[in-house]
């Protein structure tokens, strides 16, 4: 592959994570797993966090040295494509949502279901450990993506700080997008409202949690996948199956799961899904094939 049509698809990735980020149980983690960038993003994390420590230490021959072993190409072209994303639609997925959410649901549950053995396929023992491994980490995240939202008026600065570093980690996590914590802690409409307010002292705490929150959970997660690899994989392909449960079609208002109703929507929901489940597949079997030759 030629270096522009490297920069190309680090841009179209970017582009499906900025994407995913939008859609209420999908995460950029998601993505990542699905176009195997996973350990290579939560490396240029982890380098970018241990570069940033340095440069608040002073310590300029180290900060030199870190910055020189990021992968610039990669990180530049892949955050173009996060930041375009909504100049290419991702904005409209939200009205999607809105005017049409049980035949958006049944399209990213097809899609997302279709796409599980992707990861899946990472992983080099499939002993029953690691089964049991995914199994929990699915219940978990079923359990969690079920959580009906709280409601917060006036949240302090420090649940700000903390509500930003757990958001930011589940972006980072297949599964659960960070909007959705946000929603189930009560913060996604505070901290939106002091964000258009310009409420600057609300925005740099956020921030602050972010970063924080974001460079601390990356080293950890590099850490995990070097020194249990398939362990952490299966854990968050379990993350990223629990996770199916909010693309639900058929859902209440309290987000509690609903049988299927046979009407006449039913069978327009169920080829919805099926499209997306056949544009996944397409994608793993080619990933098969990738796996196979190489």
């Amino acid at each position: 592959m030629t270096k522009l049509l490297r920069w190309f698809l680090y841009l179209g990735q970017g582009v499906g994570i900025g994407v995913a980020n939008v859609i209420p149980g999908v995460s950029g983690g998601t993505m990542a797993l699905v176009f195997g960038i996973y350990e290579k993003l939560i490396e240029l994390l982890s380098d970018l966090f241990k570069a940033g420590i340095l440069l608040l230490r002073i310590d300029w021959r180290g900060f030199r040295a870190s910055l020189e072993n990021i992968d610039w190409a990669f990180f530049l072209w892949l955050a173009a494509g996060v930041l375009v994303a909504p100049l290419l639609g991702a904005a409209l997925i939200p009205d999607l949502l809105e005017s049409w959410p049980q035949h958006s649901r049944s399209l990213f549950f097809g899609l997302i279901l279709g796409t599980i053995p992707i990861p899946w396929l990472r992983i080099k023992d499939h002993r029953s450990r690691n089964v049991l491994i995914l199994l929990v980490a699915a219940a978990i995240s079923f359990v969690l993506v079920g959580i009906p939202p709280l409601e917060t008026s006036d949240p302090g600065l420090v649940a700000v700080f903390f509500a930003a570093a757990l958001a930011i980690c589940a972006m980072i996590l297949p599964g659960v997008s960070g909007a959705f914590i946000l929603l189930i802690l009560g913060m996604y409409t505070p901290i939106f409202e002091a964000i258009d307010a310009r409420n600057m002292s609300v925005i740099v705490v956020f921030a602050l949690g972010a970063g924080i929150g974001l460079g601390s959970f990356a080293l950890l997660l590099k850490s995990l996948l070097a020194k249990a690899h398939d362990a952490t994989m299966a854990a968050l392909v379990g993350l990223m199956l629990g996770s199916l449960r909010s693309l639900w079609p058929w859902l209440a208002e309290d987000r509690a799961l609903l049988a299927p109703r046979f009407g006449d929507d039913f069978s327009t929901l169920l080829l919805i899904g099926l499209a997306g489940l056949a544009i996944s597949a397409g994608m793993t079997l080619w990933e098969v094939k990738k796996v196979k030759r190489g």
